[in-house]
């Protein structure tokens, strides 16, 4: 597939943008920064313009595309780029910048006809990342249904966003996937960070204790790319497992005493579900933080 994919030099897509060209497909990466890999094609644009948006869909990628006998068209659209949290710009900005960037790439996509739009939303969705003071979810695990509500300008920006494309899905008929990704873990994170989650699982609790992997997160992009027909769904992106040594049960006892559990939960089961992402994808995430550090827990399992 030709691919047309945003936010590729930021800190997930430096690492899926590349994994998707290694599974063959045709990528372009458009930010305001090259990524500089030699398998993606960088274009400068700005997204919050919908000219420029639209003029890069709507054009070539590299010089070889030159040889061609007719202009390509991209065959799907990966956005991920966005100012990626709270706290690097003003609020105002960041709702902004966010909120009318999905809206450029969406439109710009599917008046030229893409049929397959990928976006990244976001965990913080569902108002517990970025909360004032501490927040706990209405149950757990945290699944698709549980409500949106967040209070901080980026999550804001990820609810708008997922709006805006489950309206231009109705528009238009194309498959729209939002990603509800996870906090996004780069393997050498694991050596850096991980020590100090297992030693306090409370500096996760913001996260509900999850992540994801970005290679996982590859994974994740290429099931929607292959999925066909689903129309506007969105999707929980996230590990299977816990990123702390202290087991479910000892988690649910400490933080969440009193949450509705709402189905019986494995050992180190993550509390935020990828279920659906599982049955309608076949997600099936390879990577976990044992695979690098011992599980301080295990041999009380």
């Amino acid at each position: 597939m030709r691919i047309f994919f945003t936010g590729g030099s930021g800190k997930a897509g430096r690492h899926v943008a590349p994994y998707l060209a290694e599974q063959g497909h045709h990528v372009t990466n458009a930010d305001l920064v090259p990524l500089g890999h030699p398998a993606v094609a960088d274009l400068r644009v700005d997204l919050t313009d919908a000219g420029e948006t639209y003029s890069a869909l709507a054009g070539l990628a590299t010089f070889e595309e030159l040889d061609l006998p007719t202009k390509p068209t991209y065959d799907a659209v990966v956005h991920f780029a966005a100012v990626p949290a709270i706290l690097l710009t003003s609020d105002a900005a960041t709702y902004a910048t966010n909120v009318l960037s999905t809206y450029n790439v969406l439109e710009a996509a599917t008046r030229l006809g893409v049929r397959k739009v990928v976006f990244a939303s976001s965990e913080t969705t569902y108002g517990i990342c970025f909360a004032q003071g501490e927040r706990r979810p209405l149950y757990v695990p945290v699944d698709e249904d549980h409500p949106t509500v967040p209070e901080d300008s980026y999550a804001m920006s990820k609810v708008a966003g997922e709006v805006t494309a489950r309206s231009f899905h109705a528009r238009t008929g194309a498959d729209v996937y939002g990603l509800r990704i996870n906090n996004v873990i780069e393997p050498h994170e694991y050596a850096e960070m991980f020590p100090a989650f297992l030693d306090d699982p409370a500096l996760r609790r913001r996260n509900l204790f999850a992540y994801i992997d970005v290679r996982d997160l590859g994974q994740m992009v290429q099931c929607c790319l292959e999925t066909d027909g689903l129309g506007y769904e969105v999707f929980n992106v996230a590990n299977p497992d816990l990123s702390v040594a202290a087991t479910t049960q000892e988690l649910q006892d400490r933080f969440y005493d009193g949450v509705e559990v709402r189905r019986e939960m494995g050992r180190d089961e993550t509390f935020y579900a990828i279920d659906k992402a599982r049955d309608l994808l076949g997600f099936a995430p390879r990577h976990s933080w044992r695979d690098v550090l011992a599980d301080p827990g295990a041999e009380h399992g």
